[in-house]
């Protein structure tokens, strides 16, 4: 009797491109984050929150097989002494790719211990990631699959909703649009309650509410308003994998900042699509709960171990993987020590 001969794993065609098992890696650095960073979850100091998050992931980060230069990093925002633009990351075995973090994205989150704060980190191939040092706010869209060719940010408010609603076959009523709570949005949330639609106030944590707004499930339709740049680069990461669309367009503050886009080649006036943001096929992003929220569940001490749930995404394959992982505590003192 004769046997078919096992099939042969799929194989990139560029050797040094990142491959599959880049994706788990990934995974390992942000559950270090998160673990480290719930240490301070709701004792009002977002700063040690953030210091411990970074540190572990940092350490954590040298243990993984790629040769990564930090595009998206904690140094220009927050002056952190690791993880800075321009940083090589990694163990340099492993292919050239471009690397954003976001040890801890809603530090505030974290500190008053209110929901959605995670621990982030994603990957693409060299020279894929818009730069994003140039302007530090976009507006963005950001929706699912489903409405992915039915939107336009250039569009007004009204047009787009009503362009989701028939795109996901419900009434207008129920369509939910996240926003940040933040001032400069009066006005738009004043739009999306005329056009008939609901809002879904989020106060940081924009990477987490970008997601929703693409990923099935999570009560949240759509995502509109003005945040930050890298937080946008790091979504579309992610979207890419999902299959939705975040559209964005550079919300210069100043003068001096528009200056500063023309000088980077950045068209103000340019809607950029998820392609535009990271233009690679083949891009890994990475998330842990540090607190409970729509996404994912936070960290959780129970009985001498932790509990962290994670999404991991890989583009090139369309894939996101849940994953639910048990930490003995006592392994992890040294990352939950006053």
């Amino acid at each position: 009797m004769s046997t078919s001969p096992a099939p042969t794993p799929a194989t990139p065609t560029d050797p040094t491109a990142p491959d599959r098992n880049l994706a788990m890696e990934l995974v390992r650095v942000t559950e270090a984050a998160a673990i480290a960073g719930s240490r301070w979850v709701g004792h009002g100091d977002k700063n040690t929150a953030d210091g411990a998050a970074v540190d572990a992931m940092r350490a954590f980060m040298d243990t993984v097989a790629m040769n990564g230069t930090v595009v998206i990093g904690e140094g220009e925002k927050d002056e952190a002494p690791m993880l800075f633009n321009g940083e090589q990351v990694g163990d340099g075995t492993g292919p050239d790719v471009d690397v954003a973090v976001d040890p801890i994205d809603g530090t505030r989150l974290t500190a008053m211990g209110y929901p959605n704060a995670l621990s982030v980190f994603a990957v693409a191939e060299r020279g894929s990631m818009l730069d994003p040092s140039a302007v530090f706010y976009m507006d963005k869209l950001v929706v699912g699959a489903e409405a992915a060719e039915a939107v336009d940010l250039a569009r007004p408010v009204a047009d787009n909703i009503r362009a989701v609603s028939e795109a996901l076959g419900k009434p207008i009523s129920q369509v939910t649009v996240c926003v940040l709570d933040r001032p400069r949005h009066e006005g738009l949330v004043r739009e999306i309650r005329e056009a008939g639609a609901r809002v879904k106030f989020i106060m940081d944590g924009d990477v987490a509410g970008a997601i929703a707004a693409a990923r099935p499930g999570t009560g949240v339709d759509m995502l509109l308003g003005t945040g930050g740049t890298p937080e946008g680069i790091v979504a579309a990461c992610a979207i890419k994998a999902i299959g939705g669309m975040i559209q964005g367009r550079m919300a210069p503050g100043s003068d001096e900042e528009r200056e500063k886009a023309r000088a980077a080649g950045l068209d103000v006036e340019r809607i950029y699509s998820t392609g535009d943001l990271v233009t690679s096929d083949n891009c890994y992003f990475a998330a842990t709960g540090i607190t409970d929220g729509e996404l994912l569940r936070g960290v959780r001490f129970e009985h001498g171990r932790l509990v962290t749930q994670s999404l991991v995404m890989r583009s090139a394959s369309g894939t996101v993987r849940v994953v639910e992982a048990e930490h003995r505590l006592e392994k992890w003192s040294r990352w939950l020590r006053d």
